[in-house]
């Protein structure tokens, strides 16, 4: 799986379970984790839990490993590591505070409606 089908599938996954505002941030060149972030938060424990649980259903569908999930039993802010694509899942509440957007401010942010079109 190339980093492009990957970053559709995990926009993708957070979507299906209704992940509210979805941004991807364009990492080349500025992290060495990640080529790109996608974050997003859901409204309820339950919910973030169901988007990381689908972005790794989803992935490895894809015949792509996750190499680690983090905070999936506190589900506050969960980090699904795919290699190439890193997901940031919040609670909506620690999303504000964590403002991951404002902190990677000098990323590119990518067209998420393109991405759920393709």
């Amino acid at each position: 799986m190339n980093e492009n089908t990957l970053l559709m599938t995990a926009v993708k996954a957070a979507d299906d379970k209704r992940a509210e505002d979805i941004t991807v941030l364009n990492m080349k060149g500025i992290s060495l984790i990640s080529d790109y972030f996608v974050i997003c938060h859901g409204n309820s424990d339950k919910q973030v839990q169901a988007i990381a649980r689908e972005m790794k259903e989803k992935s490895e569908e894809h015949g792509y490993t996750v190499k680690r999930m983090e905070g999936f039993d506190e589900a506050r802010w969960i980090l699904v590591d795919m290699g190439y694509v890193v997901a940031h899942i919040f609670h909506k509440d620690e999303r504000s505070y964590y403002n991951l957007e404002r902190l990677w401010g000098d990323a590119p942010v990518e067209n998420v409606q393109g991405l759920l079109n393709q």
